[in-house]
């Protein structure tokens, strides 16, 4: 028994470490289950399926749901909506505070960049392809506007999580009709996804709305390290019982 317990050891901390690999840069604490937040109201048009929660704080009206689904809970100006907005905001202030490395200022998104802290003094744009390479945190310091063409799309290689990459946007993000997004989007008014915009991460406002049309929004799944994490915890607790 004492052997097992060892190796048992020995293995949760093999796992730590590597889950300390995903740890993001900052922490949404209970914003994080949300796929859609927003504050003024969010609105749907189509078949629109959340996977993940839908909170609304401090407005009151939530529309076109059904014919959307959410796969989580509706949480609408109550205290765990609420709560998820003051945490939200604590992250959008944290990220405003991180130390920039790149500043793309005038650069068009379409590009292949590695893990780093990325400014746009105003606006910022996505005509192509943005491909994140690598482990590590991914953040877009964005001043005014996020606006990706149709079809474009954000890809992650060679170990990029999702879970580590954030857009703060200083006022209003659009997602171009049938664009694939990864990440979350933190933006201090309103958030649009055009028709068929799929994203995996997170759409938050935090002053204005969420519209949706048609989208697919999917919070990140756990790392396969912290999964495994938990499942070592129930077998050892299994064993003891």
């Amino acid at each position: 028994m004492m052997k097992l317990q060892l190796v048992s050891v020995g293995l949760i901390g093999i796992i730590l470490s590597q889950s300390n690999i995903f740890a993001a840069v900052v922490s949404l604490d209970s914003a994080s289950p949300y796929a859609v937040l927003g504050a003024s109201t969010v609105t749907n048009i189509g078949n629109s399926v959340l996977t993940g929660d839908l909170g609304l704080s401090p407005g009151t009206a939530i529309t076109g749901f059904p014919p959307g689904i959410v796969n989580g809970t509706v949480n609408i100006n109550n205290t765990s909506a609420t709560t998820a907005q003051t945490d939200a905001l604590q992250a959008y202030n944290d990220l405003g505070a991180l130390a920039v490395t790149n500043d793309l200022t005038g650069q068009d998104l379409a590009q292949t960049l590695p893990a780093g802290i990325y400014s746009y003094d105003s606006s910022a744009g996505l005509s192509g392809t943005l491909v994140l390479d690598g482990p590590g945190d991914f953040v877009f310091l964005i001043g005014s506007t996020l606006t990706t063409s149709s079809a474009s799309a954000v890809s992650l290689i060679n170990g990029a999580n999702v879970e580590n990459v954030f857009f703060r946007v200083g006022s209003s993000a659009t997602l171009g009709t049938s664009s694939t997004f990864s990440g979350t989007i933190i933006a201090d008014s309103s958030i649009t996804a055009n028709t068929g915009a799929n994203i995996e991460g997170r759409l938050i406002a935090l002053n204005g709305a969420v519209s949706l049309d048609s989208n697919n929004v999917t919070i990140p799944e756990p790392s396969s390290a912290l999964s495994l994490l938990i499942g070592t915890g129930l077998l050892l607790k299994r064993r003891r019982a």
